[in-house]
């Protein structure tokens, strides 16, 4: 026998049984799973064999560790439309969620050139500016940053954004005619990382969108979730 064989076995079972467990219905998908330490505790295993069982685990999409809160058995992916416009809350309702949001930030504020060039507007100008935080059951999912031009929306800034979400807003105020998407991986700020309680090596999805409407342009957004949590789907038919 190797000197590698017993640790390995050890983890091996230690995922055996977290799968099982799972598999058979003991462990249903939000419910929480053993820590470290009560599976080393468990096994006679040392935290460090018990956390590789767990990193695998989550590298299989099998469980969800949220730093700071605890790890849990995963749900499939969420899928969230490409193409198709809509509110995260809906989106979250959608695939079984409870969906909440934190207002970080929401103000009128003067255009940065960055920004300005991005809208097509005039540097020092007035833009809306708002930054939220939507969660899943308490578990962040979303961190979305918009700029919205006033003369598209002029009462953004009086909206509640716990009882109504800017897309379902901004639908109702300024039809979208236009849309373009960037999608990237990225690794997010320490900021971000705090309000999505991800780790700094975890990947993040970013979406940089910008809309039109009214023939002019209408928003620009900045939309980040971790991609172990969320993924784009995006369906187009010719006819």
């Amino acid at each position: 026998m190797g000197k590698l064989d017993q640790p390995y076995a050890l983890y091996e079972k230690i995922k055996t049984s977290v799968v099982r467990d799972i598999e058979s219905g003991k462990l249903k998908p939000n419910d929480k799973v053993p820590s470290e330490t009560q599976l080393a505790k468990a096994f006679n295993a040392s935290r460090m064999t018990a956390n590789r069982a767990l990193k695998e685990l989550a590298e299989e999409n099998r469980i969800l560790r949220v730093q700071g809160v605890g790890t849990f058995v995963a749900k499939p992916k969420p899928e969230a439309s490409l193409l198709e416009i809509k509110s995260i809350a809906r989106e979250i309702n959608d695939w079984g969620g409870v969906h909440s949001c934190e207002i970080l930030l929401l103000k009128e504020e003067r255009l940065s050139r960055e920004i300005a060039g991005k809208m097509d507007l005039d540097e020092g100008g007035p833009i809306f500016h708002s930054i939220l935080l939507h969660r899943d059951r308490g578990i962040g999912v979303q961190y979305s940053e918009r700029y919205i031009n006033p003369g598209v929306a002029p009462l953004y800034l009086d909206q509640d954004f716990t009882k109504i979400t800017p897309s379902e807003y901004l639908l109702k105020v300024a039809p979208i005619q236009e849309a373009e998407h960037i999608i990237e991986a990225v690794r997010v700020n320490k900021i971000i990382q705090q309000y999505l309680k991800v780790r700094p090596e975890d990947p993040c999805l970013s979406l940089t969108r910008r809309t039109w409407s009214f023939d002019r342009v209408a928003t620009y957004s900045k939309i980040v979730s971790p991609g172990s949590r969320y993924k784009l789907k995006g369906k187009f038919n010719r006819g």
